[in-house]
């Protein structure tokens, strides 16, 4: 028996049972006593739910410790300092107490935990560390309490992130550390079973500050987090294992400073917000979140293990695809326009900001220097392995500062960032050849006449070429994969539109509409007379023969309205489709250039 409560699968089973037991039960005392959350306009769910599900957590986890888990000072540590934020939260969760009375109660807890000797040993000054610590545990608690704005968002991250660190106390020989994660891992998923969409119960401030303390508190004890290891782990590894509420927070800080919104206020604009005013389902955005937070958890499991710059390396690589998407996410409207007007009339930061013509151009050229910069080290990474404590890396640190301004020259020469990201397409790739290839040059003459190629690889620039034209490519093309693999914000919404012609002009009048959300259209299909078209498929949408009988298409797709993609149509045949469309009450019209449509 004491070798299986030594087993963290095994009691985070046992967690996961009880917790269950709890939730269901503190779910029935909740509605019976009229502890419900009710829906509000700045509130994502929309019929009365249980509260008070972070009590369930909470006593699942003090129970198993105190019953199963072996106990020394750190781990009592930060279960008292937990504690105390969960009983602050339950305060909040009764009586709704003020956002300064919880920041006072989050620095106490923190105080606790510091008060004892635990801190993240950055800089080697006590003071400083300190200050750092509790920034860090404050910062991480309400970054988790921010995230608990969606069915099961909350609770699954933080048991994400606590498996990555569960994976990194095992590794290092930190069992007993592993056994107190596995007890926390066990209770948020018996809670998520009755929290994820659709939610029958929410965790509550009480909640959600003892997760985000919890959890912030536990990195500390971590070996993974570098007590022997250099000042770059110690801060990379907790900053992954909570990169996602860490990213979501910074996000949803930065787009309300800019609207001139409360970053302390509730809103609709989270990260999953957005998602799912793309057209994802709640689920789906969900589950998209877990998708990037496992990503993150596992790359901060092989950050303790590699070289730190090849750490750094895969980081830019994972910072660099968020912010693409935290871009592209940020130009999704989640309120209406004239609130966000409202927000920003008197925000003189916002017309700075926001307003700048050149702000999309100077995104261009950062990014591009860090692709630069991975392109280069990717290529002698592959050419000679691990190379930092050789002479290769020499020349790598020597040449980078000159090849970065070198090749970002030749990208405004040949007109790189003259183009909008939104229409990227096979075209542009010429002018990133022609600018890949002019840096190569220009990088190569210039090591030529400084130090004379020697030591150098050619290798490593034909290589350093390649895979600088994919990534300049991958990036241009982010925005269209994205909008390929999301759903537009109006997908399930808007008339449904048959598009009549299904060449060039069809594919150009579907990209249209499903870049300008604004027209309200929702593309269901193409039509075609050419029989060699018939079934096949463009954009994920299936050509339908002409010929046959357009009436039972469009009863069978619900069509009202038809959107011919050509001109030159012979007359005998738009009689045809007038007659149609009227005896089916279904509008006709022709796309202009840009979407203007024109009654025929």
């Amino acid at each position: 028996m004491r070798q299986l409560l030594q087993n963290p699968f095994f009691v985070g089973g046992l967690s996961l049972l009880i917790s269950a037991g709890l939730t269901f039960g503190v779910r029935a005392f909740a509605r019976r006593t009229g502890q419900v959350a009710k829906p509000k306009s700045d509130r994502w769910h929309k019929k009365p739910t249980a509260m008070l599900g972070g009590i369930g957590i909470f006593l699942t986890v003090v129970a198993l410790f105190l019953l199963v888990s072996p106990k020394d000072q750190d781990s009592l540590i930060i279960l008292g300092g937990s504690a105390f934020l969960f009983l602050v939260g339950l305060i909040d969760d009764l009586l709704n107490i003020k956002p300064y009375q919880k920041l006072i109660g989050q620095l106490i807890g923190a105080t606790i935990v510091v008060g004892f000797g635990l801190r993240l040993p950055l800089t080697g000054m006590d003071l400083v560390d300190t200050w750092i610590t509790v920034f860090w545990l404050v910062a991480i608690t309400n970054a988790i309490n921010l995230l608990d704005n969606m069915d099961g968002l909350a609770a699954g991250i933080a048991a994400i992130a606590s498996i990555s660190l569960a994976v990194g106390f095992w590794n290092f020989g930190q069992i007993n550390d592993a056994v107190l994660i596995s007890i926390f891992i066990g209770a948020l998923l018996g809670f998520l079973i009755f929290n994820f969409n659709p939610a029958s119960i929410f965790m509550g401030d009480s909640g959600s500050m003892f997760v985000g303390f919890f959890l912030a508190s536990s990195v500390l004890l971590s070996e993974t987090g570098g007590r022997s290891r250099g000042v770059f782990t110690i801060l990379a590894v907790p900053v992954l294992i909570l990169f996602v509420p860490i990213f979501d927070t910074t996000f949803v800080t930065i787009i309300r400073k800019l609207w001139g919104r409360k970053a302390s206020q509730g809103g609709r604009d989270h990260t999953s917000h957005r998602l799912v005013a793309l057209g994802m389902s709640e689920r789906s955005a969900v589950l998209m979140i877990y998708g990037f937070a496992i990503a993150a958890g596992i790359l901060a499991v092989m950050v303790a293990h590699l070289q730190v710059t090849q750490s750094l390396a895969l980081i830019a690589l994972f910072t660099v695809i968020l912010t693409i998407v935290g871009v592209y996410l940020s130009k999704v409207k989640v309120y209406h326009e004239y609130q966000e007007d409202l927000a920003a009339s008197d925000n003189a930061a916002f017309a700075f900001l926001v307003d700048i013509s050149y702000k999309r151009r100077v995104f261009e050229v950062l990014l591009d220097a860090v692709l630069i910069t991975l392109a280069y080290y990717a290529s002698y990474v592959i050419i000679f392995g691990s190379f930092e404590a050789g002479g290769e890396w020499e020349i790598f640190r020597k040449s980078l500062p000159l090849l970065i301004p070198l090749k970002l020259f030749a990208f405004l020469v040949v007109g790189v960032y003259r183009g909008l990201w939104r229409y990227t397409g096979i075209s542009d790739i010429i002018t990133f050849i022609k600018g890949v290839a002019f840096g190569s040059v220009l990088s190569v003459l210039a090591i030529l006449l400084l130090w004379r190629f020697d030591g150098f690889s050619r290798t490593v620039f034909v290589l350093d070429a390649l895979l600088l034209l994919l990534a300049v490519f991958g990036s241009r093309m982010t925005f269209r994969m994205i909008r390929e693999f999301l759903p537009g914000p109006h997908h399930h919404d808007g008339r449904r539109v048959l598009i009549y012609g299904a060449g060039d002009g069809g594919e150009m009048v579907l990209r249209e509409l499903r870049n300008n959300s604004s027209l309200g259209y929702r593309p269901v299909g193409f039509v075609d007379d050419d029989p060699l078209k018939r079934d096949k498929i463009i954009s994920g949408l299936k050509v339908h023969d002409g010929n046959g009988s357009l009436r039972d298409l469009c009863e069978q797709l619900e069509v009202d309205e038809i959107l011919i993609s050509f001109r030159g149509s012979e007359e005998e045949k738009l009689e045809q489709l007038r007659k149609i469309c009227r005896e089916m009450n279904i509008a006709l019209k022709r796309a202009e250039l840009r979407i203007d449509t024109v009654e025929v």
